[in-house]
């Protein structure tokens, strides 16, 4: 597992083929962009589990856009891209909210009963506990690329 950071996506080959769909930056979207990553996991071969896996980091990953980068719904769209790759489901999330430090979210505590958790930091935890590497970057001209990659079994 990659903890979430600021690699540059470009170290990293891309799949020969990608499929993109725009989505509105609303929490009506979230089903249209799940059915979506769902279709390519599958289409990777993954398994029920890691279907699973990339459909709650998605979510959580999506949810954050709209929820901190546009500060609420219908202030942008939600760029979600897939393609595969040797064995690999590769997901490239896209935006163009405010940009965040990963670094400066500090990891949550997950060892405390349920009702003592703090909720900021969970979905970056929880993303890169799904996911076999997470990667984000953030830049002037393009806006936040989030790239999620998970292995089949």
């Amino acid at each position: 597992m990659t903890l979430l950071s600021q690699l540059p996506v470009s170290n990293h080959q891309s799949p020969e083929t990608m499929e993109t769909r725009t989505f509105p930056g609303r929490y009506d979207s979230l089903e249209k962009i799940s059915k979506f990553v769902v279709t390519a996991a599958k289409a990777a071969g993954l398994n029920d589990r890691a279907v699973y896996a990339v459909e709650l980091a998605v979510d959580e990953a999506c949810s954050n856009i709209i929820d901190h980068a546009y500060g609420g719904e219908n202030h942008g769209d939600v760029e979600c891209s897939v393609g595969v790759r040797q064995g690999e489901l590769i997901i490239t999330i896209k935006d163009t909210g405010r940009p965040f430090e990963p670094k400066k979210v500090p990891k949550p505590s997950v060892d405390v009963p349920l009702r003592e958790l703090k909720m900021r930091g969970v979905g970056f935890f929880l993303m890169n506990k799904m996911m076999d590497e997470v990667y984000y970057r953030t830049t002037p001209n393009t806006g936040n690329t989030l790239t999620m990659i998970k292995r089949s079994d």
